[in-house]
């Protein structure tokens, strides 16, 4: 009896320190003022993007998964298409990227993945696949929607969750603070941006196993 219950006790440790270790990696990220991690990306129609192509311009880059509540929410409401065509008319260069590794249930290809957010008039510069999760581990991002915003200099200026309603009730975006708003009209104005970070809120992204 008491030997199980030291072993017991044994597994448990293990498996929180097993815990632990996958949430660590998750929240490894490049801190708010240092330089984004460079990437490359197929978009849904297999064309490569790289972030380095928009030096020299505003870049959000947005963690999606048209599965998840948390961005039906934005996208029913056209909150964030809103977003993607107000910014994207003052030169601001929007990518969408989707972490959803094969084999779960989320998972889309880039025909379907495409279809969805066109039949939400998505107005995204890019859908991007990052199946491997490569980019979304190099960011941290953890949920959907995860939103970055890079400067015209290439350093990341804002991380972490579109606004402080952590719901999925639309009537809530009233009343929402959005951050990645704030950010974008701080820094076109060249000022710094008050609220550089925030806790992200949504779905947890779908990495596969070696994520």
């Amino acid at each position: 009896m008491h030997a199980f219950a030291i072993d017991r006790r044994s597994l448990l440790l293990s498996a929180g320190a097993l815990m632990l270790l996958g949430s660590t990696r998750a929240r490894a990220a490049t801190p708010i003022g240092q330089p984004a991690p460079d990437f490359e990306l197929h978009d849904t129609q297999g064309r490569p993007v790289r972030l380095s192509d928009y030096k020299g311009r505003l870049v959000v880059l947005e963690w999606t998964n048209p599965g998840c509540p948390f961005v039906q929410k934005h996208y029913d409401s056209k909150n964030m298409q809103s977003l993607q065509q107000a910014y994207g008319a003052r030169g601001v260069v929007w990518l969408s990227i989707n972490s959803t590794a094969r084999g779960q249930a989320d998972h889309l290809g880039p025909a379907a993945l495409q279809a969805r957010y066109a039949s939400w008039g998505g107005a995204q510069r890019a859908m991007l696949m990052d199946e491997s999760g490569r980019v979304g581990r190099a960011y941290g991002a953890r949920t959907t929607p995860h939103m970055y915003v890079v400067d015209a200099l290439g350093v990341l200026v804002y991380a972490g969750g579109i606004d402080d309603k952590r719901s999925t009730r639309v009537e809530d975006l009233k009343t929402a603070r959005n951050f990645v708003r704030a950010a974008l009209d701080e820094t076109l104005a060249g000022q710094p941006v008050s609220t550089p970070t925030a806790a992200p809120y949504g779905c947890s992204i779908k990495y596969g196993a070696d994520a």
